[in-house]
């Protein structure tokens, strides 16, 4: 299962309204697998595509331009091994300073930084930060994220096989299963852990309104999750569960470690074909003010795509748990979900899809009108058809009706009138 994440596609999303849709158009293609997409303020016309092999591209205007950086003789790549993020320092446009993750070529975690020079990046300043081994090949989560304060955070998955042999993301003497930060620019500063008990965090981020941190889990057989933790919160250390739970399901009788139990804000299963959550962003672009807040994320197998909105403060001020609500399909048609990023400076988003070993980049825009209506026409056309409606189901046109149902724009609405009793 976790296996074939790194063999998928990667996303960039941005939301869209209850009432509008989203639809994906080619970005770029002819790149090898991709891992992560990356963007930076300084600098709001370049895309960042990170590819498995060690190589980041980058792209100006929507225009391939050149690699950024390249390491492939330094890294290890295949299966859930390879490069596996960068992160911009929130002062690059000042000191040029990067981070990437990436398996070495023992199969081993390395977050390496290094800077950048007339825009690509310089292989002779590269510097350590972290070192972490690596018992097997998978499970190696590999995200990089700055929060606001310049504080760098790492996702380490649990170290691979199945179950958490080892139990090392509950053990606190292991750097593996667990979310690390650190201050890079400080000197003498040290890792520390703010969450264990994770399993493969594939893809986290941070709320860019207000810190807030959400990360996709990959769950063992059953179930996907995804967990939120506050700002206010996250300097307290977290317990995310693993391997004790799955889910929100008891998976083993395994003690829990240190920290307060955070229980997943939504799960999901294995059904409809899914196996592997991919992670994403809360949308805070101008474009569509009524996604503001919807966090997206996808499945890797699936390719589904969907977005939530949290409950709201004051409910969880009441100690209420914060829940994943309003849960929808973003019904995007965007292949396998390998990654998703954020284009910061775009009001639309970019997506990756990998088909017959090469890779493509898709940017997800606002749905055309006209598109739309054919595409759904045809839909509950397909609809009507199904057994059980029977032959005088009627696809029916309304304005305006508030008792519609299906894709919406605002001038009409379609749906599925059932046969009545004397139809049948």
């Amino acid at each position: 299962m976790l296996g074939q994440v790194l063999a998928a596609a990667a996303l960039v999303l941005p939301a869209a309204q209850a009432q509008q849709e989203l639809t994906v158009r080619p970005f770029a293609q002819g790149l090898s697998a991709l891992t992560a997409i990356a963007s930076t303020p300084a600098e709001p016309r370049r895309v960042y595509a990170v590819e498995q092999v060690g190589r980041i591209r980058y792209f100006v205007n929507g225009k391939l331009r050149g690699t950024f950086l390249d390491i492939r003789d330094r890294v290890v790549s295949g299966g859930e091994q390879g490069l596996l993020s960068v992160a911009f320092h929130p002062g690059y446009a000042r000191n040029h300073r990067f981070y990437v993750n990436y398996t070495d070529k023992s199969g081993n975690t390395r977050v390496v930084e290094f800077r950048s020079r007339n825009g690509l990046g310089i292989k002779s300043t590269a510097r350590q930060l972290l070192f972490v081994r690596q018992p097997y090949a998978n499970h190696n989560g590999g995200e990089l994220q700055f929060d606001s304060g310049g504080r760098l955070y790492v996702g380490m998955g649990d170290g691979g096989a199945a179950g958490d042999p080892g139990n090392r993301a509950q053990n606190m003497n292991e750097r593996l299963g667990k979310l690390l930060r650190i201050d890079p620019l400080r000197r003498g500063a040290r890792w520390q852990i703010v969450g264990l008990g994770l399993r493969n965090p594939w893809r986290f981020s941070f709320d860019r309104a207000n810190g807030d941190l959400y990360i996709g889990d990959v769950g063992q057989n059953l179930w996907e999750e995804i967990d939120y933790r506050p700002s206010s919160e996250i300097s307290t250390l977290a317990n995310y569960g693993w391997r004790a739970f799955e889910g929100r399901s008891r998976f083993s009788s395994t003690a829990l470690g240190p920290g307060q139990l955070v229980a997943p804000v939504y799960v999901y299963s294995h059904a409809d074909s899914n196996c592997s959550v991919t992670g994403g962003y809360v949308y805070r672009g101008r474009t569509v003010a009524e996604a503001s807040g919807r966090y997206f994320f996808g499945d890797y197998c699936s390719g589904i795509v969907w977005r939530g909105l949290l409950l709201d403060d004051v409910r969880r001020r009441r100690g209420r748990r914060a829940l994943l609500r309003d849960r929808k399909r973003a019904d995007l048609q965007a292949g396998r979900v390998k990654s998703i990023g954020d284009e910061r400076s775009k009001p639309a988003t970019s997506a990756v899809r990998r088909r017959r070993g090469s890779a493509r980049l898709l940017r997800v825009v606002p749905r055309d009108r006209s598109e739309a209506r054919s595409r759904d026409r045809a839909r509950y056309a397909d609809l009507a058809r199904k057994p059980g409606l029977g032959r005088a189901a009627r696809i029916t046109r309304r304005r305006g009706s508030p008792t519609s149902i299906g894709a919406r724009s605002p001038s009409w609405r379609m749906f599925v009138q059932r046969p009545t009793a004397c139809q049948r």
